[in-house]
């Protein structure tokens, strides 16, 4: 027997896992772009750059999540969702922010090498808070 055969839930957050994965790519495009105009560019120091670049990128996040992404949505008011899926992306700020330190100063990557760590852990805890908080089927009573 398969993994998937005996995991069905596997097989119900695997598109939208994938779907994320797409946002989150075009998401990180944008944040990428945004931090290095910042740094190569203004003279911007890496951590103060990578917060602005990364509400950007999490801003191009919401927007393409709502639409393409999730299809259930436990908030019904959007402007409150829009707070909480903000609010979530401060705990991936923080990964984010940690990530990057550490990736910079104690392993010793490059900026690019660094931020690519860190969107990966930041991928894997926006992704599991805001599926699991934001856009997971309402319980059955």
């Amino acid at each position: 027997m398969r993994y998937v055969d005996r995991c069905p839930s596997l097989m119900n957050i695997l598109p939208e896992l994938l779907a994320y994965g797409l946002v989150s790519g075009l998401a990180l495009l944008v944040d990428m772009s945004v931090l290095l105009a910042l740094v190569s560019r203004a003279g911007w120091n890496y951590l103060p750059a990578s917060t602005l670049s990364f509400v950007a990128g999490g801003t191009v996040a919401y927007a393409l999540s709502i639409r393409y992404v999730f299809r259930f949505r436990s908030v019904s008011s959007r402007r409150l969702e829009y707070g909480y899926f903000v609010a979530l992306g401060l705990v991936g700020l923080a990964v984010n922010a940690a990530a990057l330190s550490v990736a910079i100063t104690a392993v010793g990557l490059g900026l690019v090498a660094a931020k690519l760590l860190a969107a990966c852990c930041t991928f894997a805890a926006n992704f599991a808070l805001r599926r699991q908080l934001l856009f997971s089927r309402p319980e059955m009573s």
